[in-house]
């Protein structure tokens, strides 16, 4: 929990806070958007909660923050409310919240399947939301976008004996991974489309199921530019590489940008093409 010794002063006041440990991962603006904002290179409260929805969701945030720098002076429904994990996005596709140090606060999702579920990229190991994946069928894949998310993954893993997936070119990461992505050539898995997408690191991979595309770190939504963003500034392996790599998404169809870090958002097709189109000319 978080230290009210080193609350931020940009907090507004009331009974959740920010302190100064926060690393500005994101994750708390993307589960409780209403409640938690920007303050200078942290996230700050910028609304207290007002409703029961409002305070169920700034616990998740609290309990999700990899570095426990979320605080609330009231402690009751903690207990009720991390029983909510995995979060439901939409059409059995989960949010797993609780995020890794080990990723920096990656967001990483689990996706409800007839022929086996997913999970994508790695939350931090937790024995609460462990159990409920068990109740919900467990795990048959979990697929690693890329080197930097990897997190707990081999906790899951090993509870449930799903089949990792990650790239040749990032395997250092998982280097006992089940199925080794290679070559830059898209990969179908059952309803899931594997797509190479270097630049962010040399095996960035994303995941296409249905109208969901799991950007890990290549693609996300910035709130303060109104638009699909991606940078130079974290990457990694190649700037040119991750140029092309968006360029290859125009020839698939999604509606819902989902990544480990930045925002996610749903919005239609064709507007999605033109924003990615937009962003390759901006860069």
């Amino acid at each position: 929990m978080a230290n009210i010794k080193k609350r931020l002063d940009c907090n507004v006041p009331g009974d959740f806070f920010v302190d100064a440990s926060c690393i500005d991962c994101d994750i708390c603006r993307e589960i409780a958007p209403s409640i938690f904002g920007d303050g200078k290179g942290t996230a700050c409260v910028v609304k207290q909660p007002q409703e029961q929805e409002e305070r169920e969701k700034a616990l998740m945030a609290l309990l999700s923050c990899p570095v426990s720098a979320i605080g609330t002076l009231k402690k009751e429904g903690i207990r009720q409310v991390i029983e909510k994990f995995p979060i439901q996005i939409e059409d059995g596709v989960y949010r797993c919240g609780l995020s890794s140090r080990k990723s920096y606060g990656a967001m990483s999702y689990f996706v409800l399947h007839p022929e086996g579920n997913w999970m994508i990229d790695s939350p931090r190991e937790n024995a609460h939301l462990l159990r409920n994946i068990k109740k919900l069928g467990g795990i048959k894949y979990i697929f690693l976008t890329h080197e930097d998310d990897v997190a707990d993954a081999e906790f899951y893993a090993k509870a449930f004996s799903a089949k990792v997936i990650i790239h040749e070119k990032d395997a250092h990461a998982y280097p006992h991974a089940d199925i080794i992505l290679s070559g830059d050539q898209p990969v179908s898995i059952g309803e899931f489309t594997l797509i190479p997408t270097p630049g962010h690191t040399a095996g960035h991979t994303v995941a296409l199921y249905r109208n969901f595309l799991f950007t890990g770190d290549h693609l996300w939504y910035s709130p303060s530019k109104k638009s699909l963003h991606a940078s130079k500034e974290y990457c990694w392996y190649s700037w040119e590489e991750q140029i092309r790599s968006l360029e290859k998404l125009l020839h698939f169809r999604f509606e819902w940008i989902l990544p480990g870090h930045g925002r996610s958002v749903k919005m239609k097709e064709e507007d999605i093409k033109r924003q990615i189109k937009e962003l390759i000319k901006r860069v």
